[in-house]
């Protein structure tokens, strides 16, 4: 049974930073490339990262303007999104997903309201954050 297990969010105020973790069980995680999505109220979800499972090469889109990095430990089948600069159109509920064929490159895209739940396999439950001006 494979799931993803997000934690770290909370209430935080503008500026200020947070480190989500999404823990993976139920499968080889080194061998999936991991992305970070956002649903922020009345929005579709937005990638807003993604990891590549063999050289480590990360994506961002250009909503996050550097302010968002992302890694992973496959020793603990552990991927975190490092947030900075927090700003308030940053509160969403945010999920970790991750699929055999997930490309990363097409996972940042903005595409509006696309349905990346359709696409991809598995997701974790989401986590909130919250950012105060």
């Amino acid at each position: 049974q494979v799931q993803l297990v997000e934690s770290g969010g909370g209430l935080v105020q503008a500026g200020g930073s947070l480190r989500l973790s999404c823990v993976v069980s139920g499968l080889r995680m080194e061998r999936y490339n991991v992305a970070w999505f956002r649903r922020a109220p009345g929005k579709g979800l937005e990638g807003v990262s993604c990891i590549t499972k063999n050289d480590g090469k990360t994506y961002y889109p250009k909503s996050v303007k550097g302010r968002f990095t992302i890694s992973r430990d496959d020793t603990r089948n552990t991927v975190y999104l490092q947030i900075d600069d927090l700003k308030p159109e940053d509160t969403a509920t945010y999920y970790c997903s991750t699929d055999y064929d997930l490309n990363c490159a097409f996972a940042i895209l903005d595409l509006g309201n696309y349905n990346f739940t359709a696409l991809y396999d598995y997701w974790g439950q989401g986590i909130q954050v919250t950012v105060s001006a």
